[in-house]
């Protein structure tokens, strides 16, 4: 039984020399196994600390000399193991959590002195130099060659890269990595984002540039990825569309959608409060929704779509009377916030409810609406503006959308008093 951690011994009586430990543990390998004492000759269960400094290591005798375990911050990788004989206390930080409670519950099997022989007991040898060096933080594989088939990613990795591997599928093994904090995946082949990525709890960063996305799930956007994510680069894939729950991302800051086949940006895109960089450059965009005026960006480039001309006259009516009880029952959750979900309500109408238009009036309409839209000049909602188009212009069609016939002519009447046309 081997585990690797950070450790420090603390001598418990340095406090009555007036003095104190470290308080700094060093990287080490612990090994539960057998070693015969050379003076007595008997056959015992020791505890072996193997550390850069001292790769012989330093041995512990486990039966009936363990005073008590500390391990109220086990599933943080944290615990203490307090010896009768000599009086320490081995302070053990840094440890997969898993591995670290059955570390420990063969110490404690050792202590007590059952069951020894079923234990899985390592040998008590010196360890490796590698086996002892700082945890690895960051790990670049650009080559495929250079892909670990063998060896799992070190657990310690915050920054991974793997890119130019030609993957057609993200590695299920990076998913356990919980200290990840960026995933690069770029200049691959990957065509589809497994759900648990959302399960990277401390993901801030998410490069997928260049591969063969076609979707982006809305259980990503429903995930941890909720409250992590801040920068997202999907530039260079096939997506048409993104999920209506893409705005519960509400901590992006970051959001590269360049060279892709997008026909429309999300609906509620004004939810994502802090995004101060947005890229969606060379794709299919007609118009933009009438939530991009809720946006407050640093920077803005959205060059080489074809947008259309814009007119306020030109619409599209979808309004149906009476309205349909659906109809006005899906305006009234909106309107009032009222909470809904699968458990409340049928299943399909939580995405429509997602993907609720707002009126000028600031009221919600689903299905019965009318549809124009009208030129608004970029630089309103970002301070810089890559230019729309090769003529030097920063302007782009917006949507808005109508939930009555008096709200419309009351737009209408307005644009006439501001000479649009």
């Amino acid at each position: 039984m081997k585990l690797q951690c950070d450790v420090e011994v603390i001598n418990r009586m340095l406090p009555t020399y007036g003095m104190k430990g470290r308080g700094k543990g060093a990287r080490a390998v612990l090994s539960i196994g057998r070693h015969v004492d050379k003076t007595t000759q008997r056959s015992s269960i020791y505890l072996l600390i193997c550390t850069a400094k001292d790769r012989a290591g330093s041995k512990y005798k486990l039966k009936e000399n363990i005073e008590k375990f500390f391990t109220m911050f086990m599933d943080e990788g944290k615990a203490t193991v307090r010896l009768k004989e000599p009086a320490v206390d081995i302070c053990l930080s840094k440890a997969d959590a898993n591995s670290l409670k059955n570390f420990l519950s063969a110490a404690r099997l050792a202590h007590r002195g059952n069951d020894a022989d079923s234990m899985p007991l390592s040998t008590l040898t010196p360890v490796r130099a590698r086996d002892v060096e700082k945890p690895k933080k960051k790990l670049v594989v650009v080559s495929k060659k250079d892909y670990p088939l063998t060896s799992n990613f070190p657990y310690s990795l915050e920054h991974l890269q793997v890119s130019y591997c030609k993957l057609s599928r993200v590695d299920m093994r990076m998913l356990s990595l919980k200290l990840l904090r960026k995933l690069d995946l770029s200049h691959n082949h990957i065509k589809k984002l497994p759900a648990t990525i959302g399960d990277l709890s401390l993901l801030a960063e998410l490069v997928l540039h260049n591969n063969h996305l076609e979707a982006f799930s809305p259980a990503l956007c429903l995930s941890s990825l909720q409250r992590t994510l801040q920068y997202l680069d999907l530039s260079q894939n096939r997506l048409q569309a993104l999920p209506a729950q893409f705005c519960q991302l509400r901590e992006l800051v970051n959001l590269k959608l360049d060279d892709n086949k997008l026909t429309s940006l999300p609906t509620r895109i004004g939810q994502l409060s802090k995004l101060r960089y947005l890229s969606a450059a060379h794709n299919q965009l007609a118009h933009l929704p009438s939530d991009f005026r809720k946006l407050s960006l640093d920077n803005l480039d959205l060059f080489g779509n074809p947008f259309t001309q814009p007119n306020p006259f030109d619409h599209t009516i979808q309004l149906k009377f009476p309205l349909t009880l659906k109809e006005l029952a899906s305006r009234a959750v909106v309107n009032l916030r009222i909470p809904y979900g699968p458990q409340s309500i049928p299943f399909h109408l939580c995405p429509e409810l997602d993907a609720a238009k707002v009126c000028d009036c600031g009221r919600a309409c689903l299905d019965s609406f009318i549809q124009t839209s009208v030129s608004m000049n970029l630089h309103l909602v970002s301070h810089t503006v890559v230019l729309v188009d090769d003529m030097g212009g920063t302007e782009a069609p917006v949507q808005r959308h109508f939930c009555s016939l008096m709200c419309y002519c009351e737009f209408l009447d307005n644009c006439v008093q501001r000479g649009v046309r």
